[in-house]
């Protein structure tokens, strides 16, 4: 059973898609989606993790379950939030909360997957979330907001990411693994060699751009993700 649910953050409405697993009660793992918003990729995803035996919860992170038609669009979007750390944290940290209170919701076993700008959105979770179980980033964003430089990090984090991504450059690999260092997290970054941004995605096809679908890393970084569901579960 899906359903689409409305929660509210400081005064406005998000529209998260909820997808319910098989069993009553059982753990629940969120997802945030690309700078297009809560589209139908997310929501395909959120179906095939409760085929898994496991709840999920596409979130919202630009309220009103807002879906952008353009590149400029998108950016628009995305851009406040990658400027506010802060209150991109309240978002993906408001989702939480809601989902971690519904009654089928084992509310001491969350993580959160994400891509591109979702990515970036999870590890943000993980950040500053210590009852977040696991944080997975699908070609995301790494690096981290100077106000979290000193939050321990409890989550099981997973980094996925193509190294032909134009989008990630080494600084940011560089900033993330000196972080999960610091901090001492439980942490893996896997890196696909013939990969670019966007490798999930089967509708990417713009080499200009930098996105480009790749079946083998699609499949190979899906497997990583039921691994780490198993072990953190």
């Amino acid at each position: 059973m899906s359903k689409e649910h409305i929660y509210e953050i400081s005064g406005i409405n998000f529209k998260g898609y909820f997808a319910q697993a098989d069993s009553n009660e059982a753990p629940c793992v969120l997802i945030a989606h690309t700078w297009a918003g809560r589209d139908s990729f997310v929501e395909d995803k959120a179906e095939e993790i409760a085929k898994l035996g496991y709840h999920s919860f596409a979130i919202d992170m630009y309220g009103e379950g807002k879906i952008g038609t353009s590149v400029e669009e998108n950016s628009s979007m995305m851009q406040p939030l990658l400027d506010d750390r802060e209150e991109l944290t309240k978002r993906v940290m408001g989702a939480y909360e809601y989902v971690k209170n519904l009654d089928s919701v084992e509310s001491d076993s969350i993580a959160i997957m994400g891509y591109c700008f979702g990515g970036l959105v999870s590890l943000d979770l993980a950040r500053s979330c210590s009852e977040l179980k696991g944080a997975v980033s699908f070609h995301g964003f790494l690096s981290g907001p100077e106000e979290s430089s000193g939050n321990k990090i409890n989550a099981k984090v997973l980094a996925l990411h193509g190294l032909k991504d134009p989008m990630v450059g080494q600084d940011q690999i560089d900033s993330f693994s000196n972080e999960m260092t610091e901090k001492n997290a439980d942490w893996q970054l896997h890196v696909f060699g013939n990969a670019m941004h966007a490798f999930t995605n089967p509708e990417a096809n713009d080499p200009d751009f930098g996105t480009v679908y790749n079946k083998e890393a699609d499949h190979r970084s899906w497997k990583m993700l039921k691994d780490l569901l198993k072990e953190i579960f």
